[in-house]
């Protein structure tokens, strides 16, 4: 049972005083930059740009940015140092940035920073924690893979016809403007019978731009504006497609772009917008294609038995959740589609997705896209995708990742691509770096990345809807290349398909030699990863929570060749079958000639070295995530020849043989070839809401916060559920027994009748086995149902000699549970002398504006200037001063006019003024 008290949580939560209250538009503009303000009681003080405003929703923190800041698919984060705080809510400007404190994780005031894709937006020409480390080594470029025994970037023998239909707009759940139902469609000419349907979705970008080339993030379109056409971005992979004899259709997206600020990231509206378009293909399929549009009549029929989803980066994680709504039915309040699945969705391609549910479809296959130098979702979360599938079912389905050096974000898509683009474009890995920087060895060119991502989305629609399991070796870690995607150096690796499990490292597992680490912790003592260490790793991406328990790999460290590292798991493992033992290791970025001998040892005793390796490091930089596991194989000959028994292996042994490195364990597999059929199982479902309730005045209620159940079966989830007070989260195991419908967070609420902020209790969800999860994040909004307390200011030194302070007393009319802010402007003091930056005491001045000593002016031209203070919670009062300074020079008598904001429209109050007399 959780309890939410209302009494002194302001005071000990997170961000516990208020520093600044909203203040008129017109004192908004003169206001920036917005000043420097202490916290109440502690010496930090926020930075420039920064403010902390209380209104009807509780206190936000905001940021505000002198320029436009453009929509992308990993959007606005602010940190506390390398603390993720979470995401704000941009402004219609896209200036002004706005984070819930409630749902806020802990840090310093000290430390806040706006990031954008790994990039610093507040501070120019500064970057986040990689650029703070050591410098990478020396870069060089892959060798060329063997080409493999199929090619699936060669054009295909029809000839293609292309055109769009746009149907009426739908509204979704959430969202208060219709959403455009218009599509760009590829197909070939000549093909007979029903083809199959690839669907693509683009990303999160620009909605809108003008002929001036200022992009927005508006929808529907100003007047003066026209909508990117990003939907029109893939139709390089459509025609290729299309040759080969798909049916292809590429849908807008720019109305959920726009209005995508919700806790899934705009997911569930993504796969609703999905599904309404496979619902008209599937109607224009059969008695419904003589009211299809023209460009639908004249492509063959599209067969829906045969699907494959595509989507770039937000489309990604969309076209996920789109598999898994097909499969299992979302809660009805939550989905813009409600009719019947009438389609099979055969395989998913992700191109550098978000993942910010990490909630991957296990039982349906999936090719991800990792680009080597994606400068907007730059830490490739897309990698959960495929690890995140890892024991939650029967593990049939081929989940692949595509690691793809030097590929950038945006240009997968034409119309996000300088030169090609209807629209203003940028490169987003443009900044100086030795791998990815515009013409370096590592770097691809637009038409060369453009290439390789045709080539392996084809690849992908060949293995998972055309069943031709020639094409797996290219997706599947073999190691082999498709020469169509030339000269791009692509690596692959692999979990499903005809592998079985020989060691997953979790909490059961025994190390030796090495540790067992943690891929999500900020402890180094744990940490996979050192905090001083150059890049970072797609397998060890944050979530929700850090730390995040339940993800392990095994890290090893050598000064010297010859000491073993055994990892033994609880239980014995089966290899039996299989041709070879698949393991995912991590070596350092550029390094070279890492070896190592692998053994296995059986429940017996017995142990067989089945082989050496030999790893090199990808490319890498401070700036790239590439601490990613290539799979390596080593054949099992020498184990049935040794007679281990492969039905119960029991350690893992791997012995270094160079001189120094290091080596991070993902997993290990016994592989066979072949890619087996999936049969997708029905496994329950977990979605969570939020539910809204009043506190009330008196007495205790409890609330159950929505974690809703669907299908059939038992399986377990990790549920998290995070301290209102503090923002920390606390996890537990929950197993999910046939038919239950929800799972029990019930959360206690004390009522009173004292003002306070609304209250957040945020819980989230992770499968681990036998289930899915949909609508990953939710809670309980405790909403204020108390008046805010009347305000006061009595003079208490308003005439003082120079050298003492202008003192005034705030009192409220009631005490109130959160911390009430007091908000002073600076006016102009009419005909009087007025008090100015030299007559004030200098540490104040920097208190209150971050900056001292300043040239002498009077404070109401003082840019940004305020003065600010707040009433504790529980008490009634407080005071607020200005301190002068004695300059022993003869001067007439000096004022100060200062004026209170409230928090009503219009939110001006009474003017004070404060006299000071000369003492010299």
């Amino acid at each position: 049972m959780i309890r939410i008290r209302r009494i002194w949580v302001a005071a000990t939560a997170l961000f516990t005083t208020v520093v600044g209250s909203p203040l008129p538009a017109a004192a908004q503009q003169a206001a920036e930059p917005l000043p420097t303000a202490p916290w109440v009681g502690s010496d930090d003080r926020l930075p420039s740009g920064w403010r902390i405003t209380t209104g009807g929703s509780g206190k936000q923190l905001v940021w505000h940015s002198a320029d436009p800041v453009p929509l992308t698919d990993a959007g606005v984060e602010f940190y506390s140092g390398d603390r993720f705080l979470g995401r704000p809510v941009a402004a219609k400007d896209q200036r002004t940035f706005r984070l819930d404190l409630h749902t806020a994780r802990p840090g310093r005031a000290t430390e806040l920073q706006v990031r954008m894709g790994g990039r610093r937006l507040d501070a120019s020409g500064v970057t986040t924690g990689p650029d703070k480390r050591r410098a990478a080594p020396a870069v060089r470029q892959p060798t060329v893979l063997p080409a493999g025994p199929a090619d699936p970037g060669e054009p295909g023998r029809y000839r293609t016809t292309t055109g769009e239909y746009t149907l009426p707009s739908v509204r979704l759940p959430g969202l208060d403007a219709p959403v455009e139902m218009r599509a760009v469609v590829v197909a070939p000419t000549g093909a007979s019978g029903h083809r199959p349907l690839a669907l693509f979705l683009h990303g999160r970008h620009d909605t809108c731009f003008t002929a001036d080339g200022d992009g927005s993030g508006a929808w529907p379109c100003p007047s003066g504006s026209k909508p990117v056409p990003s939907y029109r971005g893939y139709l390089h992979d459509q025609k290729l497609l299309a040759s080969q004899g798909y049916v292809t259709v590429s849908v807008s997206a720019n109305g959920i772009n726009a209005q995508d600020s919700m806790e899934d990231g705009g997911a569930q509206a993504r796969s609703s917008l999905v599904r309404l378009h496979l619902a008209r293909w599937a109607d224009w399929a059969g008695s419904g294609r003589s009211s299809a549009p023209a460009v639908v009549r004249s492509a063959p029929p599209g067969d829906l038995s045969r699907v494959l989803l595509a989507g770039h980066s937000r489309g990604g994680e969309g076209v996920n959740r789109a598999a898994m709504d097909s499969l299992s039915r979302p809660p009805a309040d939550q989905d813009g589609y409600r009719g019947p699945v009438r389609w099979h969705i055969r395989g998913t391609v992700l191109v550098g997705p978000t993942a910010f549910g990490q909630n991957p479809v296990p039982d349906v296959p999936s090719m991800t896209i990792l680009p080597g130098c994606d400068g907007d979702v730059t830490d490739l979360q897309g990698e959960i995708y495929v690890d995140g599938t890892r024991g939650v079912s029967r593990g049939a389905a081929l989940h692949s990742a595509v690691y793809m050096v030097g590929a950038n974000h945006n240009f997968f898509n034409s119309e996000w691509t300088p030169g090609q683009a209807t629209a203003p474009a940028v490169d987003d890995a443009a900044e100086p770096d030795p791998v990815c920087a515009p013409g370096s060895a590592t770097r691809l060119t637009a038409d060369q990345q453009q290439a390789a991502g045709a080539t392996y989305i084809a690849a992908a629609a060949r293995l998972f809807v055309a069943d031709d399991d020639r094409v797996r070796p290219l997706l599947d870690g073999s190691n082999l290349r498709a020469p169509s995607a030339d000269p791009a150096r692509v690596f692959t690796h692999a979990v499903g398909g005809h592998r079985t499990a020989a060691l997953v490292p979790d909490d059961s597992v025994t190390v030796s030699g090495g540790r067992l680490c943690a891929a999500v912790d900020p402890d180094p003592a744990t940490a996979c990863l050192d905090a001083d260490g150059t890049g970072a790793s797609p397998h060890f991406a944050e979530w929700e929570t850090w730390p995040e328990p339940g993800r392990h790999a095994v890290a090893l460290r050598w000064s010297a060749p010859g000491s073993p590292v055994r990892v033994r798991s609880a239980e014995p493992a089966s290899l039996s079958g299989a041709d070879a033992l698949a393991l995912r290791v991590i070596v350092p970025p550029n390094t070279t000639g890492t070896r190592l001998d692998v053994s296995l040892t059986d429940a017996s005793g017995r142990r067989a070295t089945l082989d050496q390796v030999l790893v090199d490091g990808l490319p890498g930089s401070a700036r790239t995530a590439s601490y990613w596991g290539q799979e390596i194989r080593v054949p099992l000959t020498a184990a049935t020849r040794a007679g281990l028994d492969l039905s119960r292996v029991t350690t893992l042994e791997m012995t270094p043989r160079n001189r120094s490195g290091r080596v991070w364990l993902m997993d290990a597999w016994g592989w066979r070839p072949g890619t087996p059929a999936v049969d997708p199982v029905a496994l329950p479902r977990v979605d969570i809401g939020r539910l809204k309730v009043d506190e009330g005045n008196s007495g205790t209620r409890t609330h159950h916060v929505p974690v809703r159940v669907s299908g059939q079966g038992g399986g377990q989830v990790r549920l998290f559920v995070t301290d209102p007070v503090t923002g920390r989260a606390t996890s537990r195991l929950v197993r999910i027994r046939p038919g239950d419908s929800v799972l029990d967070v019930p959360v206690e609420v004390e009522g009173n009748t004292r003002y306070a902020d609304d209250m957040w209790q945020d819980v989230f969800v992770k499968a681990v086995h036998g289930a899915v999860v949909g609508s990953h994040f939710g809670g309980l909004t405790v909403r204020n149902d108390d008046p805010r307390p009347e305000v006061t200011v009595t003079p208490l030194a308003d005439r003082v000699t120079e050298g003492q302070s202008l003192t005034w007393r705030v009192a409220l009319s009631t005490d109130a549970d959160t911390e009430l802010p007091v908000v002073f402007s600076f006016l102009a003091a009419g005909g009087d002398a007025e008090l100015s930056t030299t007559d004030v005491d200098p540490g104040w001045l920097m208190e209150k504006h971050g900056e001292s000593p300043l040239p002498e002016r009077p404070l109401s031209q003082v840019v940004g200037m305020s003065l600010l203070s707040a009433v504790p919670a529980g008490r009634l009062s407080t005071e607020v001063a200005i301190p002068t300074v004695s300059d022993g020079v003869a001067e007439p008598e000096e004022a100060v006019r200062i004026q209170l904001f409230g928090f009503e429209e219009p939110p001006v109050g009474p003017i004070f003024t404060g006299r000071i007399e000369d003492g010299s």
